[in-house]
């Protein structure tokens, strides 16, 4: 449950990355800030292309014990040395654990949705992402809003991540009430991630 501690950093990868040169990007930010979790969540659908990138930032993360997990790959955890994955919605959670194992890390992304985030609680989820909780012009305008993430600090036990859009003054409106914050395009973007992703705490 969220309480007044900060909230630590869950880390987004950018959709597109060069598996050559990103790794040493991510470190340097893995370096700077202490990291929860790094999801690899690729727009990419080439399984070569993904395992790729994969292996490369699974070296990363691992050699400064961070965990690891991918968007939706489910099938690609054990093969590729994974930590865990990341799903959409809560109907695949079981399957996901059941196969992956109780060691897994199992989570989910339920947009603005409290009945979804409760399904994915129940399931079995060790995580629910809310989002995004800033205006973007992606999806239909929908926005997580602060009373999701008061209303799930005090009822719901399992850990949350706010993430989508994040600007300093949502950080500092929301860390009171979220367990995770899941930072990727808000810093990617920046030629120096490691001073956007400082810029973008200073409120926290």
């Amino acid at each position: 449950m969220a309480d007044q501690e900060q909230p630590q950093i869950y880390l987004i990868s950018p959709p597109e990355l060069d598996p050559e040169g990103f790794p040493e990007q991510l470190a340097r930010v893995l370096d700077a800030r202490e990291i929860a979790c790094f999801r690899l969540a690729l727009a990419s659908t080439d399984e070569d292309h993904v395992a790729r990138a994969a292996d490369a930032c699974r070296a990363t993360c691992h050699e400064r014990d961070v965990a690891i997990v991918i968007a939706q790959h489910q099938r690609m955890v054990e093969r590729l040395g994974l930590d865990g994955v990341h799903l959409d919605g809560a109907r695949a959670i079981r399957d996901a654990r059941k196969e992956l194992g109780e060691d897994a890390i199992v989570g989910t992304f339920c947009g603005a949705s409290r009945h979804d985030g409760m399904n994915a609680a129940e399931a079995g989820a060790d995580y629910v992402a809310f989002g995004p909780v800033g205006q973007t012009e992606l999806g239909d305008g929908t926005r997580a809003e602060l009373d999701l993430f008061s209303w799930w600090s005090e009822v719901i036990e399992i850990p949350i991540v706010a993430e989508g859009a994040l600007t300093p003054e949502l950080v500092g409106a929301i860390s009171p009430v979220t367990d995770f914050f899941g930072i990727g395009s808000e810093i990617w973007k920046s030629d120096d991630p490691v001073a956007a992703l400082a810029s973008l705490l200073e409120q926290a």
